[in-house]
């Protein structure tokens, strides 16, 4: 058996061997010119690939430097080629998924899920996102090389609630000085031409990749082909009312007789310090689960608990579509249909705000608009077909949340992973030892 372990064939088949079904699984044969490379390692040994390695070291054995450089470089092949296809950490930088996610939680996200996607982007530094280290705009990749989109097989497809990391939708432009907002909205709210003239506030202006755009977290609430509605802050999901879920949480008005709050009775309702908003000392706000609301109304000194519902008819400009022929708010909105691979939609000037940005920018077609004439790549228009899926995403801390409803669908090719359990929990309005949620730590994600 030693003698079998030891010889370069059977080294050479193993290893090619599962080379060549991590080919298959990637879907891209290009890379089976990386047999060639392993034939040579185990077999010819033409090339001197371990170059930082001597070929004959005096009494067979390599200097300490060689050998911490030689398990360095193999740990962060090992660790980048595991982020890349199976496993990612991720951390919950915002409340928008309150109280079912927490501040300061820390996840384990599986990409083999629903499937990795090879890089967009391939030569990148290693454990970083989009920025260097110590850096906010220097990129840590570089577009020599662009690969188009490509999902290998997973062990399952998006569900309707699943909580998903995905890729900022509105991230492919980027004001450096405020990464974690919408370039668009910005444009929206201080005009395009502020935007661009206004280094100091905004930062440079950059485009990034699919691949490189921030990572969100959300639940699924609609997958491809669900029609969706949100009434007085109740969403529908093809005409049945969507479950609470235990932590999903709204805004509330809470008053009181004149009396202040005791800080360790919200503290036990696990009220944030950020998210205890104080209008008056008779009036407070604050994000409330169901039964936190219950529990709040016992209080000796509240008189009231009454939920914040935007009013139907009040437009919110900054909703998706951003169109007044969707006059919708955060409460309110719908229905819309998720769009669907190889469904096909009728277009109208009237209904092209909801597919505009799938079409010329998910999509990359060229769109004109001239009066009430449509051209997709030049031809004329009054239809679409969708050639990737889309889905809906939203936080559970609902009106505290940047997602589908402000920046509409999420296209397939910008999801990640699914969140799986949470590995480490922090709490940072607590110091050490009470600072670390030991009841969530390995706790799975619903």
């Amino acid at each position: 058996m030693k003698e079998l372990l030891s010889n370069k064939w059977f080294k050479f088949a193993v290893v090619g061997g599962l080379y060549l079904l991590w080919v298959i699984w990637m879907g891209s044969y290009l890379w089976l010119i990386g047999l060639v490379v392993i034939f040579d390692m185990y077999i010819t040994g033409k090339v001197h690939w371990a170059f930082w390695k001597k070929k004959n070291p005096p009494n067979g054995k390599q200097t300490k430097v060689v050998e911490w450089v030689d398990a360095i470089i193999f740990a962060v092949i090992a660790a980048t080629f595991i982020r890349m296809f199976f496993i990612e950490a991720y951390t919950i930088p915002t409340s928008s998924m309150e109280k079912s996610l927490l501040v300061g939680d820390y996840l384990f996200v599986s990409k083999t899920a629903y499937g990795p996607k090879t890089p967009n982007t391939p030569l990148s530094f290693p454990f970083v996102h989009n920025t260097m280290p110590l850096t906010k705009g220097t990129k840590s990749y570089v577009e020599w090389i662009k690969r188009p989109y490509n999902r290998m097989a997973g062990f399952g497809k998006i569900k309707n609630n699943d909580v998903v990391v995905f890729h900022f939708p509105e991230g492919d432009t980027v004001a450096l000085n405020l990464q974690a907002q919408s370039y668009y909205q910005l444009c929206r709210m201080y005009g395009r031409d502020r935007v661009w003239n206004d280094p100091r506030n905004f930062g440079e202006i950059v485009a990034r990749p699919v691949d490189k755009r921030e990572n969100y977290i959300k639940r699924c609430v609609a997958i491809p082909g669900d029609e969706i509605k949100m009434e007085r802050g109740q969403l529908f999901v093809n005409g049945k009312p969507q479950e609470h879920f235990p932590g999903m949480q709204q805004d509330y008005i809470v008053k009181t007789n004149g009396s202040a709050l005791n800080p360790k009775a919200l503290e036990k309702l696990n009220i944030a310090e950020d998210d205890r908003g104080v209008y008056s000392s008779e009036q407070y706000v604050f994000p409330l689960t169901d039964d936190n609301a219950v529990k709040m109304k016992e209080f000796n000194n509240i008189t009231a608990v009454e939920k914040i519902i935007e009013d139907p008819a009040k437009w919110d400009s900054n909703i998706f579509p951003s169109s007044q022929n969707f006059p919708w708010n955060v409460d309110n909105f719908g229905p819309i249909t998720i769009p669907a691979k190889g469904k096909t939609v009728q277009l109208t000037i009237d209904n092209l705000p909801l597919y505009h940005r799938i079409i010329s920018v998910y999509e990359g077609n060229k769109l004109e608009v001239n009066g009430s004439e449509i051209k997709i790549n030049g031809a004329a228009a009054n239809s679409y077909t969708f050639k990737m899926d889309y889905y809906w995403m939203m936080g559970d801390n609902r009106h505290n949340s940047a997602d589908s409803r402000y920046w509409g669908f999420v296209s397939e090719d910008h999801v990640v992973g699914k969140a799986k359990f949470i590995w480490l929990s922090m709490d940072k309005d607590k110091s050490f030892p009470a600072k670390i949620r030991f009841g969530r730590i390995f706790n799975g994600i619903k």
